[in-house]
Order: C-alpha cells, then structure tokens, then sequence
C-alpha cells in the first residue's frame, strides 16, 4: 500500500475509535451489546442487597431460570412466550411508576436471553422506573456467593 492509503486508513480508524469512546462516555456503558436500557438503569448487586436488608419498598421480579432472590416473584425464563406473558398479565393493573428491578443471572448479561426481552416489554407498557441487577457474570458470582439473600 502506499503512504496516502495508509494515512486514509489510519484517519479512518481513528475516526471509528473516537466514534465509539464518545459514545460510551455518554453514558451508554454497554454500546456494543445494542443493549436498551442506559447505565442509570443497571442496579448494583450490592445496592439491591442492602435496599433488601433495610427493608427498603421494591418489586423485585425474578425472569429467569435461576435462584429466587429474597422477597422476587420468579415468572421463570422471559425468553419463554408463556412466561413473559404472565409477567406482563401480572403488571397490568401496577401504576407505572412503580419502583421495580428484574433479573436472571442465568449467564453472563451480554449473553443472557431473558433480560431483553423483559426490558423491552416493560419499555413498550411504559414503566418508567424499573432496573435491570447488575449481576456482569451470573446470579452465582454476583450475588450468592457474596452471601446475598436469597429465598
């Protein structure tokens, strides 16, 4: 290749990189994944523990095939037509500014089948304050073996 194609595929690259570092400085953390919900709506998994421990008020909805935290109504895999439609059947009649947080765990979140679909169900019914836990590996990792509550 000569120096001035060189130059254009540098300039390019670069613009690409500069592109994405914006845009995951604006808040979109997981910009990557497409995922559909923003940084402020990811709940830490130690956040969620202690707002449980000081019996803090918060609907907690386990939507996958996993341990069931303290307290969460497990509806099982949203992945699942039956399942997401109980979930939806069962918050119909809930005010839409409901403080909730959901969950799986089932496998790493990047990769997890069930928390989009939820997310994006909720978004559609539009609930304005719920939150997706945190849990990066899965719920073993991130929350029972941090000695978290769980049913």
């Amino acid at each position: 290749m000569n120096n001035n194609m060189l130059r254009k595929l540098r300039l390019i690259s670069l613009m690409v990189v500069a592109h994405c570092t914006f845009t995951y400085a604006q808040g979109q953390s997981t910009f990557f994944l497409n995922d559909p919900w923003k940084t402020g709506q990811l709940l830490p998994a130690e956040r969620l523990a202690s707002m449980i421990k000081k019996g803090e008020k918060i609907e907690i909805y386990n939507i996958g095939p996993v341990a069931n935290i303290k307290g969460a109504v497990n509806f099982g895999a949203a992945s699942e037509a039956k399942n997401l439609e109980r979930f939806k059947l069962s918050l119909k009649d809930k005010p839409r500014n409901q403080r909730m947080v959901f969950y799986c765990g089932c496998c790493p979140m990047n990769k997890c089948p069930n928390i989009r679909p939820a997310f994006k169900m909720l978004q559609q019914m539009n609930f304005t304050n719920m939150q997706v836990l945190e849990l990066p590996a899965n719920i073993r990792v991130d929350w029972i073996n941090k000695g978290y509550p769980i049913d």
